[in-house]
């Protein structure tokens, strides 16, 4: 029985992954005070003016606010140290947000729809003009929130879920300024719930994306590139003292720490550190797996229940 650790390649990946999140993290940081000055702006116009679309405007940025900073905290944290408790470290909080992020989307395209319906069930005078105001300022500001975001980590799902909330900001802006062009030329104000329905329904299918890829995470589930039935056979195929692989677990802690550990019965003959490099080399090669942690068996596995003869 051996056990062996080998971290190959793991200083300039792990370099190269503190740098961009570093840059998404002052992204973030930028994106969300954007969105918090706006939405103080948009409470003091709608107090000035006594407009209650515009504070209520104001309590949907709060939403965002509110998910751009935690996203931006999760950043923060993940920057923090493994320790006894946690020898993972903090990375999971930012699926975890991710997670969260998706979900208050849901509730928020929920919102919406209801909205709209009772816009149709009780149809209420809109001032175009006041409107025009609110969503080219607000399409500004969210063009630029979303082009920090965009340019950020994209395959970070915490990134994805942040800039989720704003493009549906964004997308909302633009409705707002075409249904208000369309009130403002022909005075028809159903435009405005039938924009927002189809807002809240692209919304919220890429929020699916996010929840289902980030539940997918948390789950411990294989990553998806990933196909644990293919890495037994594949050991087997490719080094000679490996007979059989069992016990093969894959899961990630985000979507770029990809973990696997695995039992390899070698020949009585072979070696285990050997054993080892090779494995831990066809991983990385092969599957993109670059920290396993292997255990080597000679015969049967350690897990099996000892026979009444091997207990005596």
């Amino acid at each position: 029985m051996g056990e062996h650790h080998h971290h190959h390649g793991h200083d300039h990946s792990h370099g190269h992954h503190d740098h961009a999140a570093h840059a998404s993290e002052t992204r973030l940081a930028i994106a969300a005070a954007l969105t918090g000055v706006f939405m103080l702006a948009e409470v003091v116009g709608g107090v000035l003016s006594g407009s209650l679309a515009l504070i209520a405007d104001a309590g949907h940025m709060l939403t965002d606010f509110a998910a751009l900073s935690m996203s931006w905290f999760a950043f923060r944290l993940a920057r923090r140290p493994a320790d006894w408790q946690r020898t993972y470290g903090y990375d999971r909080f930012q699926i975890l947000v991710a997670f969260a992020n998706g979900l208050t989307l849901f509730f928020i395209c929920g919102w919406i729809v209801y909205e709209a319906w009772q816009r149709f069930a009780d149809p209420r005078p809109i001032e175009g003009g006041l409107m025009m105001a609110v969503a080219v300022a607000g399409l500004v500001v969210n063009i630029v929130a979303f082009c920090l975001l965009h340019g950020g980590d994209r395959d970070n799902l915490n990134m994805r879920g942040a800039a989720l909330h704003v493009l549906g900001d964004l997308l909302g802006s633009v409705g707002a300024l075409i249904a208000a062009g369309v009130i403002m030329a022909t005075g028809w104000t159903p435009i405005d719930p039938i924009l927002s329905v189809v807002i809240a329904a692209i919304v919220l299918r890429s929020a699916w994306r996010v929840v289902s890829e980030s539940a997918h995470i948390l789950l411990e589930a294989s990553p998806k590139e990933v196909d644990s039935r293919r890495i037994g056979p594949a050991l087997v195929a490719a080094i000679d003292a490996v007979e059989e692989v069992h016990h093969i677990h894959v899961w990630a802690i985000t979507e770029k720490r990809r973990m696997v550990t695995l039992h390899a019965c070698i020949r009585a003959d072979g070696e285990a550190p050997e054993a080892i490099r090779a494995i831990k080399r066809e991983l990385a090669e092969s599957f993109g797996l670059e920290h396993a942690t292997v255990e080597i068996e000679y015969g049967c596995c350690a897990d099996r229940p000892a026979s009444p003869q091997e207990a005596a």
